[in-house]
């Protein structure tokens, strides 16, 4: 099965085609740095992560790019409240998304674009427009006619047949169903700041941003946009009508959308008291990898239901993994290789494959997953897991963990003291001094360690 992508564009399932044979070119929206991100966020930034992540184990050369918006109505609003300067504002939230990501395990995009390091690629762009009639400018705002550009829609699949002409909107973000023109640039405003261009003194719309910065590292066409539905309309709707507005190309040839998250069952909210930051729920006691694999369980065009007894899972999924690494790379196994092994390997290669290929179906593939270390357990448990096993179990086991990230692999080697207190244990338990075995135990686990008595023998784990 070829590589396939449900595209908002055409509305159907494509099979994927880089515009230049192994190369992607992506570009996705990232935060407004104007807040905390919270979880609805997380949950598109990781379905982007894991994208990135799928395409470079498949073998593609990719080029990945995220913007960070730190000039719009909202950064505007808030560090005018707080009584501080739009840059110093807007960089303590950077600075807290960065730390976030890596809390997460999301790889950083190759490129991180600031809107306000980019305010002459923005003028260029409005100039090229204004050159081919696309603008009008009224009261010190250059505004884009949305009439004039005959594809309008396409990405919503609104009907827009009834626009009103001239009926503008000032706001960076807005719901309504009937198309406004929509600004470019924003005529200069008393406390907010500004650029001197050849139309005039002002800053940029927040839709303009994304075409600018985007064209910019990725060229006037690339293959893949990517963002949260509520992203379609009006933000990428207009995207493509500035863009191929000003270069009468093509400008993406894919665009993925992820679905909504909703707590509980409910649209996530401040007012209902269940809206979450990844710090809120840190400080709640989840780990960040229980919030990582929950966000990444379901395929990212489904809705997900964000619940607590879902990190509950997550968790337990996760210690799952643990526990089989543990018995796996801690016991002892006759030499030789195993072609029953090999072959369930293959098997469950090319199922997780089938599975990622298909819009990214990471509900299936943790399936293939489990199933895999199900069926690897067994073996284990009557003998068919060989000295030679091991090492291409988990090299399977860490291809996978190449996309997920979800997987700490144990340590080998302990520390003398812990040691010593294991064999401890071991002659106590020989001579049947079961209550100096279980002091030991219960002081090892003080010390992080957890011990597993098997029929095997005892082996342990490093608990988080």
């Amino acid at each position: 099965m070829a590589l396939s992508f449900f595209n908002t564009l055409s509305g159907m399932m494509e099979e994927f085609t880089p515009i230049d044979k192994n190369r992607v070119r992506m570009y996705c929206c990232g935060p407004t740095v104007y807040d905390f991100a919270h979880i609805g966020n997380f949950r598109t930034f990781i379905f982007e992560d894991i994208l990135n992540r799928y395409l470079r184990y498949k073998g593609y050369d990719v080029l990945y790019v995220m913007n960070i918006t730190d000039i719009d109505d909202k950064t505007i609003r808030n560090s005018r409240e707080k009584g501080v300067s739009l840059s110093e504002y807007t960089e303590v939230y950077t600075n807290y998304f960065m730390e976030d990501i890596e809390t997460l395990r999301i790889k950083k995009p190759d490129v991180f674009c600031k809107a306000t390091e980019h305010i002459e690629d923005m003028v260029h762009l409005v100039e090229r427009l204004s050159k081919k009639g696309f603008t009008y400018t009224i009261e010190g705002s250059t505004y884009y006619k949305v009439e004039k550009f005959k594809d309008y829609g396409k990405l919503s699949k609104k009907d827009f047949s009834g626009i009103k002409i001239g009926a503008r909107v000032d706001a960076d973000e807005y719901d309504k169903e009937n198309a406004r023109d929509f600004v470019l640039w924003k005529g200069k405003r008393e406390g907010e700041p500004f650029w001197e261009t050849p139309f005039g003194p002002g800053r940029p719309g927040w839709h303009l941003e994304c075409s600018a910065m985007s064209m910019k590292y990725l060229g006037e066409s690339f293959d893949l946009h990517c963002g949260g539905v509520d992203l379609i309309f009006p933000h990428h709707e207009n995207e493509i009508a500035q863009s191929e507005g000003a270069t009468g190309k093509q400008f993406v040839k894919y665009w993925l959308h992820s679905e909504y998250l909703i707590v509980n069952g409910e649209k996530m909210s401040k007012s209902k008291g269940n809206f979450y930051t990844l710090r809120d729920l840190i400080k709640r006691g989840y780990s960040p990898l229980a919030i990582r694999y929950l966000l990444l369980s379901v395929n990212y065009k489904k809705q997900l239901n964000f619940t607590d007894e879902g990190l509950h899972q997550a968790k337990s999924s996760i210690d799952r993994i643990g526990d089989f690494l543990v018995l796996l790379t801690r016991k002892d196994y006759p030499q030789g290789r195993s072609d029953r092994v090999r072959d369930r390997i293959l098997e469950a290669k090319s199922s997780f494959e089938e599975a990622m290929d298909d819009n990214l179906n990471t509900s299936k593939a943790l399936g293939v997953l489990f199933d895999f270390i199900r069926d690897i357990n067994k073996m284990i448990n009557e003998g068919g897991v060989l000295k030679g096993d091991v090492d291409e179990i988990l090299g399977f086991l860490k291809s996978i963990n190449e996309v997920f990230d979800i997987i700490d692999f144990p340590e080998n080697s302990l520390e003398s003291e812990i040691e010593s207190l294991i064999k401890e244990r071991e002659e106590a338990r020989k001579r049947r001094d079961f209550k100096k075995a279980d002091e030991i135990r219960d002081k090892l686990k003080s010390m992080g360690i957890v011990l597993m008595d098997t029929k095997d023998g005892t082996i342990w784990k490093r608990e988080k």
